[in-house]
């Protein structure tokens, strides 16, 4: 069965995770991806650990769960680019290649010929995509930049967290590296765009993505809410600025979400709670009702939810309508049955470790659906394959 992304050739010269993350959507769509590597030490991230994958017979083998996470459907191959030996060889492969994706320091490839420049004069159908903190322009251009930064920088730590004023307050950090998943994301989308537009013109062209681009344009309604009233938001814990009752709520043995978001939903959730006279009560009636009086029906709520366990409440509110949920650890999650029925967690057989377990893409094509044919490479694994294939040596 064919791949939607069947034929094309993809270079990486990325590491850590937004690049990565982008290649590995790629490679999961049909892909051939390329990973180039240091020799002798690889990806950052093949020594971000512990935990490290189990090798066949259970010995530890130095090798991250991390890494695995971002670099399936890879083919790796080792290759030294501060040696005019090693910059030559990335030349040729670029020369074959659809698609460049780098994250290096602005500037960081020019001095080894392997900028968008040096590259496009060999291969001017080329797409080649450039992550960076800051971006290619602006004074923030030459500086690092890391996913924990930018969430600060961004604002994002403005807005997660304890209200001020609470036990625990404070700016947090999201506990995934959520902007470096974002960035690859859209850089994903900006390959596709640019693959769309070369196919139409035979041109190819420089994609320019920012970490600190991509979190300021994903601040959503928080940044609407800003820009609209002056304002700036501030932290809510697990409250949301513009809808309630929309958050963790306590319960008999633990706590539960609760994300009523309409007014018939609140209708259906004070009759569930046994209290339908908030749904008639003019301050909580509507929702631009209920964020004006937050602090006077949160109280209620909560004294009404401690009184039932969580699956109790969720049985219920569920058989009403209302949106509702528990709060799950991760071992949760992958038991549980939705997840399960979707297959969200896979194994691939691994020449090394036996096999890796691995989270499967989301996205579901009915026509050219995703593939899973590569576990995460070793270093170099598939150097001697890799210059066969596109090289012809």
């Amino acid at each position: 069965m064919t791949t939607a992304l069947h034929g094309l050739k993809v270079l990486d010269l990325s590491r850590v995770l937004a690049g990565p993350w982008a290649s590995q959507i790629l490679g999961d769509l049909g892909a051939d991806v390329v990973k180039v590597e240091r020799p002798g030490s690889g990806d950052d991230t093949r020594a971000w650990g512990p935990p490290w994958v189990a090798q066949a017979d259970g010995t530890d083998s130095r090798q991250a769960a991390y890494f695995q996470c971002a670099n399936r459907n890879k083919r790796s191959i080792a290759i030294d680019m501060a040696t005019a030996e090693g910059q030559a060889l990335i030349r040729e492969l670029a020369r074959e290649a659809d698609v460049v994706l780098e994250n290096f320091k602005v500037g960081g490839l020019k001095g080894y010929g392997l900028d968008y420049a040096s590259l496009k004069a060999v291969n001017p159908r080329l797409i080649y995509c450039s992550v960076t903190g800051f971006g290619q322009t602006g004074p923030y251009a030459p500086r690092a930049g890391y996913d924990f930064l930018i969430q600060g920088m961004g604002g994002l730590m403005s807005l997660t967290g304890r209200a001020d004023g609470e036990d625990g307050a404070g700016p947090q950090k999201v506990g995934v590296a959520l902007v470096d998943i974002m960035t690859g994301l859209y850089a994903t989308i900006g390959v596709l765009a640019a693959l769309n537009h070369r196919q139409q013109t035979g041109e190819g062209q420089h994609i320019d993505m920012a970490l600190l681009d991509v979190l300021v344009a994903t601040l959503a309604n928080q940044a609407a809410n800003y820009l609209t009233s002056g304002k700036a938001p501030v932290r809510l814990g697990n409250a949301h600025p513009n809808i309630v009752p929309y958050q963790d709520v306590p319960t008999a043995d633990g706590d539960m979400i609760l994300a009523v978001g309409n007014d018939g939903q609140f209708t259906k959730f004070c009759a569930a709670a046994g209290h339908p006279e908030w749904a008639t009560d003019a301050r909580f009636a509507t929702n631009p009702a209920r964020v004006a009086h937050r602090q006077t029906l949160m109280p209620l709520i909560r004294q009404a939810t401690v009184m039932k366990p969580t699956a109790e409440w969720i049985a219920l509110l569920e058989a009403a309508g209302v949106p509702c949920g528990p709060i799950n650890r991760l071992n949760e999650v992958f038991a549980d049955p939705q997840v399960v029925a979707r297959g969200l967690k896979l194994e691939l057989p691994h020449p090394a470790f036996g096999s890796v377990p691995l989270v499967a893409s989301p996205i579901r094509l009915s026509a050219t659906p995703v593939r899973y044919e590569q576990a995460p490479p070793l270093l170099g694994e598939h150097t001697a394959e890799v210059l066969r294939d596109w090289l012809g040596r």
